[in-house]
Formats: structure tokens, sequence, C-alpha cells
């Protein structure tokens, strides 16, 4: 009789339960796969009277796990607000998958978890949340994803972000690194701007016994800045527009700077070569983005990027007046130049942030660096993000693993100067306005450390 008292609540206390909803919704399905610990999501928008339960995207990135995997349980109660998900084993191998999109009249006011305004998603959000799990299947991946892949920088990461920010982060744990299978890499065979996307993305990833363990801490200067201006059914000179405005801010710097123009048009161009085969064309809608990253003489990767913004009118009124109020807001549109020095004023902004890695990078690293072997691995980064701490306060619930963190003060010029990077000149320290508005001081940085706990493949076939 106690023996199975004792059984059921060791069963009990091993499911992982959280009665906040959505909040952090990939991530933690990413730990109860990797942990093989069920998970149990309560009051999932319950408050949303007119839209309760998951979104379409959050059912589509279900799928999505349940096609990855074999065993995977899924339940979901009948208004949405409630979801148990048994975790099963990782597969990987050939799969395709179609993620949703929509149109300007869809974007209606719903709560995306983190209380933002979000219908739909890009290509790059899915990847995001398949990243921590493709190196640990029985099979390599080979993800060929359709949607949205450019056009939602504010929200989700593009797939050239992911592949400049993410994949070296894949190098550094020791993924890709033999000679058994090539290196992951993310392939863009077709653009899709937001909303109609049309896109088309392909990854592949391999598989390893386990990952290594890192150390991160030694920045550097920054050396060169390489970037891309994409553009999707507008003028090709826009691109040409942004680029030469990135480095109208960047040459202040360093002279290395070299931004590439990809204009991609609805009849796709000529290939250079024998075949002159034609590309395909990219989606419906348009779109204007640029993507940088700074590279530093210790092979640390920075990357930012932006999108243009668009404005919206509303289709409700009529025509007169919907005619007048696109003129007038036609005017408000983010001009080519002003996107430029946006984008080039992000990447400065993450390089005086002093981290081994991009903000948005930090819950992946960190979680990385839980699976390593039982040694210490240590990491730079700036400023933790809100959406950092909540995930060290996940790991430690599910992995069990505490960080520990200490702040440093930065004492050298990321650009060159004296140790104090103020070129010989007395001055007070920078500041700075982060993501939220707030200013923050440059030059702090947090060393998190951690000892991980040994994960392996078991679904890898033995040889």
């Amino acid at each position: 009789m106690s023996t199975s008292t004792t059984t059921k609540r060791t069963t009990k206390s091993n499911t992982l339960k959280f009665n906040d909803g959505a909040t952090q919704f990939r991530q933690r399905l990413i730990v109860s796969l990797l942990s093989h610990r069920p998970l149990l999501l309560r009051n999932i928008r319950s408050d949303d009277i007119y839209a309760p339960g998951l979104r379409e995207y959050e059912a589509s990135f279900l799928r999505l796990l349940d096609r990855m995997t074999n065993g995977t349980k899924i339940e979901i109660n009948a208004t949405g607000t409630q979801l148990r998900f048994k975790p099963g084993v990782l597969l990987g191998g050939e799969i395709e998958h179609v993620c949703p999109v929509g149109t300007d009249d869809d974007d209606v006011d719903h709560d995306n978890g983190d209380g933002g305004t979000i219908i739909k998603r890009s290509v790059g959000w899915y990847l995001e949340g398949i990243f921590p799990l493709a190196p640990f299947g029985k099979e390599p991946l080979h993800l060929t994803l359709h949607g949205i892949t450019d056009g939602t920088s504010d929200t989700d990461p593009s797939p050239d972000y992911l592949s400049a920010s993410f994949l070296p982060l894949y190098v550094k744990f020791g993924i890709g690194t033999n000679d058994d299978y090539p290196p992951a890499s993310i392939t863009v065979i077709r653009r899709g701007a937001a909303p109609g996307g049309g896109g088309t993305v392909r990854f592949y990833c391999p598989i390893v016994k386990e990952i290594g363990s890192i150390d991160l801490v030694e920045f550097g200067k920054v050396k060169r800045v390489r970037g891309t201006a994409v553009s999707c059914r507008i003028p090709p000179s826009s691109a040409a527009r942004v680029a030469h405005s990135c480095k109208g801010v960047m040459h202040r710097l360093l002279p290395d700077v070299w931004i590439h123009t990809d204009v991609h048009t609805s009849s796709g161009k000529k290939r250079k070569g024998p075949d002159q085969k034609q590309t395909e064309g990219c989606g419906p809608s348009p779109g204007l983005s640029v993507i940088l990253t700074a590279t530093t003489t210790e092979g640390i990767c920075l990357s930012a990027e932006c999108s243009m913004k668009k404005n919206k009118t509303n289709s409700n009124v009529n025509n007169a007046s919907n005619a007048y109020k696109q003129a007038i807001e036609r005017r408000k549109i983010e001009l080519p130049e002003e996107l430029g020095q946006r984008s080039a004023t992000l990447l400065l902004q993450e390089v005086l942030r002093g981290g081994c890695i991009d903000t948005h990078a930090q819950s992946f690293a960190l979680l990385m660096m839980c699976l390593t072997p039982e040694d210490v691995s240590r990491i730079r980064l700036g400023p933790l993000s809100r959406y950092t701490v909540v995930t060290l306060r996940l790991l430690k619930e599910a992995f069990g693993v505490e960080f520990k963190l200490r702040m440093e003060e930065e004492k050298r010029g990321s650009f060159g100067g004296d140790e104090r990077g103020n070129n010989g000149e007395e001055e007070e320290e920078e500041e700075y306005y982060g993501g939220n508005g707030k200013r923050r001081r440059g030059g702090g940085t947090v060393l998190c450390s951690c000892l991980g706990i040994g994960y392996r493949n078991m679904a890898r076939a033995s040889t």
C-alpha cells in the first residue's frame, strides 16, 4: 500500500505544472522533451473573452513537434485553455511543415503570452524552437518550412539572423564539427515577406552523442561588419539606399564594412552559369529588411536586424476617406535611409552591452549550457533580458541547474582607444536606452557559469 502511494507521489511531482498560461510556450515544451517530464499548462488565455485558448501558430508548433517525435501524446481541452503534453523520442529525418500565415485583416488584438498582440508567426519563430532539439534526434534533421521569412524582426528572428547568430553557437558547443556529418545550415529557397508569406526555408542539423562545454568570456575588438539588405517586390534601389545608410554610420568606427543587397521580384532572377536556370521569385507581400553582423578578433559574432515598419489603415471607412488616410500615412512610412541608420544603431547597442552573444540568443545559450557534460561552462552576457530571467527559473525547475551570476565592469573599448574606450579624453560614463525605453549604463556585463547535467543523446543509434 505504501509502495503504490510513493509511486503516485513520484509520478505526480515529476510533471511540470504551470498555471500562467502560454508564457514561454516553446521553452517549456523544449525542456519537457529534453528532460522527459510531462507538461501541464493551465489558464491559457482564459481571460480572453473573444478568443481563449491556444493560437493557431501554437497549435501548428505542437503538430510540428508531434511529427518530429515518436510516442508524444497531446491533450487539449474543449476550450483550448489547458494542455497536457507527454514527451516522446526525437526522431529527426525528412520533415516538411507549412506555417500558418494571415492577412492584415486577420491581425487583430490577441495576446501572445508576453503582453504583445500577434496572431501569426514567421518561419524563424518555429526554427528558434527547434534549434535546441535538432541535435538530439535519432537521425539528422532535414526540415523544410513554408511561410513568412522576412518582415517580422520586431517579434520573430529571420532565417538570416539565426544563420548568423545561432549557427556559430552550434559550432561552439561542438555540433557539426566532426567528419561524420556536414555542419548545420539554413538555406532560404524562396523569400516571403509578412503578412502574405509564401517563403521556403530548409534547415539541416546533424546529430551528436553529447555536446561540449564552452568558455566564452573574451570579447576582443570588432574587426569587421558584414550585412545583407533584403527587398521583396519593391524597387531595387531601396536595398541599395539601406546599405549606403548603414555604411555611413559604421564607417565612422571602422573601415571594413561590407553590406550586400538581395533583391527579389515576383518573376525571380536568372542564375549565372551554364544552366542559366531561373530562381524562384518571392511571396505576394512587399518588404524591406536588413541584418548586420559584427565579428571580433576573438571570433565572437554579434548580430542585429530590423525591418521596415508598415502603417495600416482601417478598411471599414468609405473609399474616399480611406484614400485620403492612405495619402497621409504614406508620408509616415519609414524611409530606407532611416531603416539603415536604425539597424546600425541596434548593432552598436549590442556591441555596447559587452556580451559575447546577442541578447536574443541568451536563453538558447543558457539552455545548451545546462546540457553540457558535468563540467563548468562559462559565458559573458550583456544585461539580462526579462525573458532570460524567466528562463533561468525554468531551467532550475526542469533540470535542477543553478547558474552563478557575477556582475563585472568592462575595462575595454570595443572599437579601439584606451582601456576605458575614451580615446584619451576624459568623458562621463556612457548611457544608452534599452528595449524597454529605460536608461542603462554601458560597460556592465554578467559572467554566467554552471555545471552541466551530462545530457546524452540516447535516441542516436549505437555503432
